[in-house]
């Protein structure tokens, strides 16, 4: 079991980062849009692992607009438009 763990962990810390953009203090939603309750805030200069991401409401940000929101923890959910992932599309599976 120890090594079971330990493999979880390697594979956590070895995660894709992505950045928030500069000087925004991103706000983490409980779902795909910004009627879902606020969870949290990120602080300046965030990086977000992407476990999957969601079709959700139309934003519009730093890196354009989009409906793609993604989950950076169970139940929390950042607007793509917001986090520089190279990608106008999908770079993490869907969410379920």
């Amino acid at each position: 079991m120890a090594a079971e763990g330990r493999a979880v962990a390697v594979t956590a810390a070895n995660a894709t980062r992505y950045p928030v953009a500069p000087g925004y203090r991103l706000n983490v939603r409980s779902g795909p849009g910004t009627q879902y309750p606020l969870v949290r805030s990120l602080p300046l200069n965030a990086t977000v692992a992407i476990s999957c991401q969601k079709y959700g409401e139309t934003v519009t940000g730093p890196y354009g607009t989009t409906n793609i929101w993604d989950s950076i923890a169970p139940g929390e959910y950042v607007s793509d438009s917001y986090v520089h992932t190279g990608s106008d599309g999908l770079v993490a599976p869907r969410c379920a």
